[in-house]
Formats: structure tokens, C-alpha cells, sequence
């Protein structure tokens, strides 16, 4: 069968459109038209002089060319010899499982992944069909690739839904999530399967367990080959900052957190402590040393049994005034959970680390667990670098092009849109205070939802996605809350969020890896659609829920018809429902598409570009605008007093808003200070962590190497002669005066070692 397919001639043509490519890559260090259209005709012709050939192929020639290239490549052929035609096989076998076949703009990605880089494309370009061309090219290698997403949701969602095409291809599919134990023969497995799915922690936790194993039959990972990051923005810098550490528990008190939470209200701030807000840090005036001193009662706060106190302090302080619930963090089933900062979720068994965890704990009256004290770390940065070969995708990677190839030696390419780009970014709306500006975004909201128009609005923090939501019950608005206290129900909220008159109150988690379809994805909250259905059955409708007992017989009852329900009835239903909402998708389109609200700008731009980016995939229509005010985080820090200074001299009311280019780009400048500022923080976290990397090598490497050596006699013998060399050489140097004494140094020396009669 494949001498029915001209592979000289793709081949060459390859050969000729790649240093083409290779030239619009150089010439677009910062603009999205990097990769224009010329490019994007040049690489289609090279697919399409393959695909009439390969679509004609039977599913069982198409068996056979699977090892028919990963021979090819072990008797010579490189991977991009083989690309052309791997990616062909790819893109119909795409088609041909999961009816999706690969835009030409989506091979270009591909291919940029496949050349170890980044490709930024935007919000429903399909970065996830993208993966398998790279990953199928690379999977012939038989060293392994894995894909690391954001969640374990996405892990399981894209290994099942692409799986589909990899084991069509004849390859195996791995997942490797919390749920499947650690240093077990199911995670070993998945990580011997040609392609594993997972997320950032769980690989980078496996490294440093399966470097912890006494044998190597408890090891899991084969060696770094390959791997393709999902969101690469939010997990090589977002996740940056954050080590990955192993740790035992220490044994140390709790009762000091306790009592030094009852203290810290009584020190007064600026004149006992003072707040850094950029560094999150609290440092102790001479006045708070004296107060901390009567409280503990002591007289020096500085004798060396004593040092420990102001830590305790600071951090009892920090817990109080700078870390906030239900931003910083959530208090669940007992436990103080951390809460992202860049995406909003959750992030169940990671701690804040040197005590301060410990002061939430005490602050918040839940059990204070131990401190604990390192077995093993790694940084983020200098586990993906061990990787042979790295690539990622994410929808907007462009503004920290500069951090991404300094630290990672990765390049951002932007891949064009498959249709244009029509969504409207309306200039920014400045309040005077935070109150004036919900009332306006509530206002905002109300309007669109009568008109009809889908509405999604981004907020920062937990605890405004709660406060807006209360505003808009008030109204009587019907609305969706995601957030990082309900997130599990995060994919059936986004399915929804496209519908007419729907209104999505998000946190900057937004759904990230999945899209917001207009009119709706009946797939995705088909579950919903189900129990719906059942509920409207007469038997069940009929049924009394006014005690418990009632509530729980109509639950069984309405979860029995589901499960009773044929594939063909539940076929039908959806079917219906896709129909509806292709109707949706039309209404929708003619009022002008999603609307985006952003209520605060972020500290990073690309979080902002994120949000707006919910609107407008695959040529949809679309808009965005931000809602600010004068206490936000980001305009109190950095450009209150200017933009003040202009409300003022234009005489507006308190209601009032600003809308003002050059107020957006001081908001803009700002961002761009807080985006250095924490460049800075991340590069000199991987400065400190390079040092301890070589070490970490070193030490790994003479660790697997005594695991794997079944006899250690030499390795022994090798030990002591070099450390014989070591004493003679000190024993030895040209300023001793006769032999008897360097003999009497040696046996001095020796007796640490052996017995010396």
C-alpha cells in the first residue's frame, strides 16, 4: 500500500517549505501575523498532495503503516522524514474515530510542536487535536511521550477522547491521575504505555519518589523523552514559583501558632509591624519587638533560644491582615486548601511552607497540623528541562516570549486563527470605587440577559464571584457560579455558558481546556439533559419530596429510569438537544455573540488575554469589556493617585465612569512592572534551584547507579582505593620533614577506618 503514495515527492516538498518556515518564524519575534497566510497555503499543499491517497486507504492498510514507519525510523529514517506522511496518516484517522479532521493552521502547530517549541493558538483552535500529530510522530520512537495537562479531569477527558485515534494507530494510551496509587504495577503501566497522559505535579512527584525507592522494582517512570504541555503559560510560569517538595512530618509543637493567632491582634499595624503588599511581607518595628517581648516574656528577643518567636509573630500577622479567605484560600471539611492565584482552583495537599500554613490553620480554628521538614524538591523549571525534548501549547504565550526561551530555551510561535478574529475588546470603564462598579456590571448583566445575550464575567477571587452572585439574586437573574468551591461541576457549567440568556459568573479558572460553544454543547452537560428528562416523567413528577425519606425513594427513582433508558433512547435525546442547539447557535450569533465582563484586571496581562479569549473562537462574533475601580488591587498598588487626579479634573460623579485610552495604557504599564517583578521573583527561584540541580544530579545518579549494579563488590573496592588515595595524598605533602611522621599522620587517619594495631 505505500508504494501507492508519492513519499519522494512529499519529501521534497516538505524539504523546500521548511526553511521557508523556518524564516517566518525569525521574522515574527512578537507579532500574532508571524505565521500569515503564505505560510499557512505552503504547508497545506504538502498535506494535500497526501490526502486523496491516504483517504482512500482501507482501515487495514492503514494497520499496516503504523510499523512500517517506526521500522523506518529504526533503520535510518528521521522523524521529520516520516512527518509528512505520519501526520497525513493522523489527520484522517481523525476523521475516521472522532469525525475531526486537522484545519491546515492546526498542522502548522504540529509541526511547531514536534520542533520543541510553543505554539500559541487561540481559544478553540483545537490544541488538543493539534497534540496527536506530534505525538504520534514522536510515540514511533518507542521511548515514550507524555502530555501534561492542568487537572486530572483533562488528563482522563483527552487520553479517552484522542485515545481513540492513538489505539486505532495501534498504540497504547496511559493516565496517570491522584487516584491511581503511587509506586504501583497500574502506574507503572501507564508510564510503559507509548503515550501517557497526566498532570504537571504528578510526573514531577514520580521523579522525585522513583529517586527515593530503595529498589528498583518499585520505580515507575522509564527516562524523560518527550512531553507536550497543555497551557504551557500556566505551568512553566504560573507554577513556577512553586517547588515541588516530598516532606516528612516533623515533630515540633502546634501550640505556639495557636497562641501567637490570639496575639497578633494585639500589635497595631504601622505602628508595631509594617506590610510590604508587593513582597507579602511583614517586618516588626522596634515597637512590636518590645510588645512581642511582654508577651512572651522574655528580655531579649534575640538570644538565640528566642529567635524563633518573631517568625511566629510575622507569620500570625500574615494570616490575619495579608492572606485572605476565600481568595487565598478556602476552608473545607476542616482543612485550609490553597486556592490558585492564576486559575482559581483549588489545590488540595499543597501548603504554604515555613510555618505559615500553620498560622492560617491557627487563624481560621481548624486542627494545626505539624510542620514538616524536606525529604525532596524540585522546581518546576528544572524538572521540565531534563526532558530530551519539550514543547507546549497554550492560547496566549506571546508576553512571556522572553521568560519562556531565557529559562527554557523555548520559542513562542504564533499560529494563525483557521477563520478571523471578529471579537470587539471595548476600552475599559474606571469607578471610583468598587461598589459603583458591581452596581454597573450588574446593570450590564441585566440588560444583556434580557436581550438574550450569553454573558460570561471573570472574576478574581472566590469571595467576589459570591458577592456578585448575591447582587445578581437580588436582581432575580438566573446565573451559573464556578469557582474554586465548585469546581467539580466546572465542565457542565462551561457546556452551558454559550446559551442564549445564559449569564456565567467564573473566577479565572473559566474552564480552561474546554470551550464555550454558542448556543451550547449538549455533550457536555448531557448528564443534566438526562435527569431533566426523567424528572419530567409523570411517575417521578407525581412523586412527594417534603421530608428526607420522600427526596431519597424520588433520587433512586429517577436515577433507576436513567440506567433503564436504551442507548437509542438516550441517542435520541441528545440528538434533539444538538438540534436545539444549533438553533441557539444561530439566535445567538445574530446578538452579537458572548459577552465577556472582566470586574478587576489582573497583575498579568496574558491572565486578562485568557479571559477575553472565552469569545470569538472559530470566527464567532463576540465581545469584552472590563469593569474597573479606583480600590482594585492592581489601580490601588500602582495608578490610583493618576487616575484619580483625572477623575477629578473632568468633575465626574461618584457613579460616573471614565473611559480613557490613556488610563488603559497606564493600567497597562502597571502590569508590565508586576509581570518584571515577578520574572525576577521565578528567575531567581531557578537560580537558587540550578545550584542545588547539580547537586541533585550527582547524587540521583549515584543512587540509580547503585541500585542497578546487582554486585557491589567493585563499586566497593573502587570506593576505598579512592579513598586510600585521598589519605596517602594528605599524608604525603612536601613540607613533611621524615617518614616516621608521615606514617604516624596515616595511621591516625586510618583508624577512622579500620582497626590499627
Amino acid at each position: 500500500a505505500l508504494e501507492d503514495i508519492d513519499s519522494d515527492l512529499l519529501e521534497e516538498a516538505f524539504d523546500s517549505a521548511w526553511p521557508s518556515f523556518e524564516e517566518e518564524r525569525r521574522n515574527a519575534p512578537d507579532k500574532e501575523e508571524g505565521a500569515d497566510e503564505r505560510l499557512e497555503r505552503l504547508l497545506g499543499k504538502i498535506f494535500a498532495n497526501l490526502q486523496p491517497e491516504i483517504v482512500a486507504l482501507k482501515a487495514e492498510v492503514i494497520d499496516q503503516l503504523i510499523p512500517d514507519m517506526a521500522k523506518r525510523y529504526r533503520t535510518g529514517k528521521t522523524l521529520e522524514d516520516l512527518l509528512p506522511e505520519a501526520f497525513a496518516v493522523v489527520r484522517e484517522v481523525g476523521w475516521r474515530r472522532i469525525k475531526m479532521r486537522h484545519y491546515d493552521v492546526q498542522l502548522i502547530g504540529g509541526v511547531v510542536l514536534h520542533q520543541g517549541k510553543i505554539a500559541e493558538m487561540k481559544t478553540g483552535e483545537g490544541k488538543t487535536l493539534v497534540a496527536t500529530l506530534p505525538v504520534y510522530l514522536n510515540a514511533l520512537t518507542g521511548k515514550g511521550v507524555h502530555v501534561v495537562t492542568v487537572n486530572d479531569y483533562l488528563a482522563r477527558r483527552d487520553a479517552e477522547w484522542m485515545g481513540q485515534i492513538y489505539r486505532f494507530l495501534g498504540l497504547t494510551v496511559g493516565v496517570v491521575v491522584n487516584a491511581v496509587e503511587p509506586q504501583t504495577p497500574e502506574r507503572r503501566a501507564a508510564y510503559n504505555a507509548d503515550i501517557t497522559y497526566g498532570t504537571n505535579s504528578e510526573f514531577g512527584f514520580d521523579y522525585l519518589r522513583d529517586n527515593m525507592v530503595t529498589s528498583l522494582d518499585q520505580t515507575v517512570m522509564r527516562d524523560l523523552n518527550y512531553a507536550i504541555v497543555d497551557e504551557v503559560d500556566n505551568i512553566l510560569i504560573d507554577e513556577a514559583r512553586t517547588p515541588l517538595i516530598i516532606s516528612g512530618q516533623g515533630q515540633e509543637s502546634t501550640d505556639m501558632y495557636v497562641q501567637f493567632a490570639r496575639w497578633a491582634p494585639r500589635l497595631k499595624h504601622e505602628i508595631d509591624y509594617t506590610i510590604e503588599e508587593k513582597t507579602r511581607t511583614v517586618i516588626l518595628t522596634e515597637a512590636g519587638i518590645d510588645k512581642l517581648e511582654q508577651l512572651a516574656g522574655v528580655k531579649n528577643i534575640y538570644d538565640e533560644n528566642n529567635l524563633d518567636l518573631t517568625r511566629y509573630m510575622e507569620n500570625a500577622i500574615k494570616a490575619q491582615i495579608i492572606f485572605k479567605r476565600d481568595k487565598d484560600y478556602i476552608v473545607k471539611d476542616g482543612e485550609v486548601i490553597i486556592v490558585d492565584e492564576f486559575t482559581g482552583r483549588q489545590m488540595p495537599g499543597r501548603r504554604y511552607s515555613e510555618g505559615l500554613h500553620q498560622a492560617i490553620e491557627a487563624k481560621e480554628s481548624v486542627k494545626v497540623q505539624r510542620e514538616n521538614h524536606t525529604l525532596a524538591t524540585i522546581t518546576y523549571q528544572n524538572f521540565f528541562r531534563l526532558y530530551k525534548k519539550l514543547a507546549g501549547m497554550t492560547g496566549t504565550a506571546l508576553t512571556e516570549a522572553e521568560e519562556l526561551h531565557k529559562i527554557y530555551k523555548l520559542d513562542v510561535m504564533v499560529i494563525p486563527t483557521n477563520k478571523p478574529m471578529i471579537r470587539e475588546n471595548l476600552p475599559d470603564l474606571i469607578y471610583r470605587n468598587s461598589e459603583a462598579k458591581f452596581n454597573a456590571v450588574v446593570e450590564e448583566i441585566k440588560a444583556l440577559h434580557e436581550e438574550g445575550v450569553p454573558v460570561l464575567v471573570g472574576t478574581t477571587s472566590v469571595e467576589n464571584s459570591e458577592y456578585l452572585s448575591e447582587k445578581l439574586d437580588r436582581q432575580g437573574i438566573p446565573h451559573n457560579v464556578l469557582n474554586a468551591k465548585n469546581h467539580a461541576r466546572e465542565a457542565q457549567i462551561v457546556a452551558q455558558a454559550g446559551r442564549s440568556g445564559g449569564v456565567t459568573i467564573a473566577t479565572n479558572m473559566a474552564g480552561r481546556g474546554t470551550d464555550i460553544l454558542l448556543g451550547g454543547n449538549p455533550e457536555g452537560y448531557f448528564d443534566s439533559i438526562l435527569r431533566k428528562h426523567a424528572e419530567q416523567v409523570n411517575y417521578i413528577r407525581e412523586m412527594p419530596s417534603r421530608t428526607e425519606d420522600e427526596q431519597a425513594d424520588k433520587e433512586e427513582a429517577i436515577q433507576q429510569y436513567i440506567e433503564n433508558m436504551t442507548e437509542e433512547e438516550k441517542n435520541e435525546l441528545l440528538q434533539q438537544k444538538v438540534r436545539e442547539c444549533e438553533e441557539d447557535h444561530k439566535r445567538v450569533v445574530a446578538l452579537g455573540g458572548l459577552h465577556i465582563i472582566g470586574t478587576e484586571r489582573h497583575e498579568s496581562r496574558r491572565i486578562d488575554n485568557q479571559l477575553r479569549g472565552r469569545a470569538g473562537r472559530q470566527g464567532d462574533p463576540g465581545q469584552s469589556r472590563f469593569f474597573l475601580a479606583l480600590d482594585d488591587e492592581l489601580l490601588r498598588r500602582f495608578a490610583a493617585d493618576r487616575v484619580s487626579k483625572v477623575m477629578e479634573m473632568v468633575g465626574m460623579e461618584e457613579d460616573m465612569p471614565l473611559e480613557s485610552g490613556m488610563v488603559s495604557r497606564l493600567i497597562e504599564q502597571a502590569q508590565t512592572k508586576v509581570e518584571g517583578y515577578n520574572f525576577d521573583i521565578r528567575k531567581n527561584v531557578v537560580d537558587y534551584d540550578d545550584v542545588i540541580a547539580k547537586q541533585r544530579e550527582v547524587i540521583y545518579a549515584d543512587r540509580r547507579a547503585v541500585l542497578e549494579r546487582a554486585d557491589m563488590h567493585e563499586r566497593v573496592l573502587d570506593m576505598i582505593r579512592a579513598e586510600v588515595n585521598k589519605l596517602v595524598d594528605a599524608c604525603i605533602p612536601g613540607n613533611m620533614v621524615t617518614e616516621e611522621e608521615q606514617l604516624e599522620k596515616l595511621l591516625t587517619l586510618m583508624e577512622a577506618w579500620v582497626h590499627v594495631p
